[in-house]
């Protein structure tokens, strides 16, 4: 198999475009990336087109968490979190390093809710469907040793339980490198502008490459619409279920800076929302937020002042000696989920469930809202809502996502080392530990990542502009201060060559990149008094 690099994509566009196509799925994130893969790993001629680069949207600003919905229990959707806790499970067996579990632990105050008896309850209910105990209560003496910095005032003691944390990018990456194994395609910087019919019926679609601005047509038996907010674009639109895109934002803070070992959940003082404290790739994020995005959908999400305050407020109510303010925060960033609604914006945003809906028409079949937790499951569900156009069945024999690999011998890298690097990489690691005995195995700055790991991103994994390659394919614009400004002369050195850019080229991707992080991932702009 050829690089799968800018190169590579210059020459497959027109040769993708002449095939003819079981199944073409539109967006790239983690929905798209796992119908990319169920199709693939079932012998369907598929490909998957992405109008920007893959998790661009909501798959690289979650809240990182791989989990069951322990909220859904109380709304009682109990389908749901059975599913999810379930795939949570296998995510955590066929893909350690990638998806890691981590201990969450609620605070119990006098007065509060939920308090323990009440959360205990839920819990049970939660553990029933996960099969297995997984919660445990304890008294204040023994949390202040487990969760020193908690507000004491009140505090009767705590809950801990079990779920997963993720790199939701590198999550989605992955997914597509076994889908690309099993025969399926992506491509990234093509935007769909319209579907094509004939006699009422989807058989494929126009789309422009961004960065040539050249169309080309592609013909289907079935279209997939994974596009998340973007949903309602491209389908007949219809009264009752719409997307409302709700927006979650996220302040990511230097470990030291407000240290725990382990997720910290508890209600907002302000709107009794749940809100999270828990580490990440070696810093503390602070999230999330929930309310209404109005802004235009084709221009990155960006945190407000608003939400600002109140996620800073978060860290006072839990964390008062720590004085967490602005001047500490790394970076931000800002998702919009896309919820399925049918009450309008008359609802409260925390009141809307999170289950998926599809719609289909003939020849098309769109997905809307859903979760990661269980994207392997809505794969199978549009998989089978389209084998009537495709004339093949669906069955689930139960597959891993993630196929074992054997791994190579890594003697010079620690087993956290190891455990990281193979649960990010899959197969692709023999050839990322080739790449360092040339690069070395040396970190940037004090995070997990390698300057291997970057060279292996520019060299293999369609990098198209800088942020691709510092916000998705590595996470150093969101974990270096500035956006790893003052470490883009090294990069250069390094990545420039196997991007084949210009200096021209490179110093323009410099510029755009540095401005949008100081748009959407630095702090607000605050009003000026």
């Amino acid at each position: 198999m050829s690089a799968w690099n800018a190169a590579w994509r210059d020459q497959a566009v027109a040769e993708l475009a002449a095939c003819e196509w079981d199944l073409i799925v539109v967006g790239g994130g983690i929905s798209g990336a796992g119908i990319l893969r169920e199709a693939a790993r079932r012998g369907w001629r598929c490909l998957l087109l992405e109008q920007r680069d893959f998790a661009w949207g909501t798959s690289s600003r979650s809240s990182k968490m791989v989990h069951g919905g322990l909220r859904y229990v109380a709304q009682g959707q109990l389908g749901l979190t059975r599913d999810s806790v379930r795939e949570r499970q296998r995510l955590l067996q066929e893909a350690p390093g990638l998806v890691d579990p981590l201990s969450f632990l609620m605070p119990h105050y006098r007065g509060g809710f939920p308090g323990p008896r009440v959360f205990g309850g839920l819990l049970a209910v939660y553990d029933a469907l996960a099969g297995k105990r997984n919660h445990l209560y304890y008294p204040l003496q023994q949390l202040r040793y487990l969760a020193p910095g908690l507000k004491e005032e009140g505090l009767l003691g705590g809950t801990r339980f079990g779920d997963a944390v993720t790199d939701d990018a590198r999550l989605v990456m992955r997914v597509l490198d076994e889908a690309r194994g099993d025969g399926g395609e992506a491509l990234n910087g093509m935007q769909v502008v319209e579907l094509r019919r004939e006699a009422g019926r989807v058989v494929g679609l126009l789309a422009e490459d961004r960065e040539s601005g050249r169309r080309f047509s592609f013909r289907s038996r079935a279209v997939v619409q994974a596009t998340g907010v973007w949903s309602d674009r491209l389908r007949p639109r219809s009264a009752g279920e719409q997307i409302r895109p709700l927006r979650g934002s996220h302040l990511l803070l230097p470990a030291w800076r407000l240290p725990v070992a382990q997720a910290m959940s508890f209600m907002h003082a302000a709107d009794k929302r749940p809100v999270f404290v828990f580490p990440w790739e070696g810093a503390t994020v602070v999230g999330t937020t929930d309310l209404d995005h109005r802004e235009a959908l084709d221009q990155e999400a960006r945190i407000s002042a608003e939400e600002l305050d109140y996620l800073l407020a978060a860290c006072a109510q839990q964390f008062p000696a720590a004085a967490i303010e602005a001047v500490d925060v790394l970076s931000t960033w800002a998702g919009v989920r896309p919820v399925v609604s049918e009450g309008g914006a008359s609802r409260r945003p925390s009141q809307e469930k999170r289950e998926h809906a599809l719609w289909v028409e003939p020849g098309c079949v769109t997905l809307a809202g859903g979760k990661l937790t269980t994207f392997r499951l809505q794969a199978l569900e549009v998989l089978r809502a389209c084998s009537g156009f495709v004339g093949r069945s669906v069955d689930d024999p139960g597959s891993a996502v993630f196929k074992a690999c054997v791994e190579p011998p890594m003697a010079r890298l620690s087993p956290a080392q190891r455990r990281r690097l193979s649960g990010r990489h899959g197969r692709q690691l023999p050839g990322l530990l080739k790449l360092m005995a040339e690069v070395g195995s040396e970190r940037v700055a004090d995070t997990d990542t390698l300057w291997a790991e970057l060279a292996w991103a520019a060299d293999s994994e369609l990098v198209l502009h800088l942020d691709d390659l510092l916000l998705r394919r590595t996470r150093l614009g969101l974990l270096l201060a500035g956006g790893g400004a003052v470490y883009l002369p090294r990069i250069r050195t390094l990545c420039q060559p196997r991007l084949g850019w210009s200096d021209a080229r490179w110093m323009q991707e410099e510029r755009d990149y540095l401005q949008l992080w100081q748009r959407c991932y630095s702090l607000p702009e605050l009003e000026q008094p």
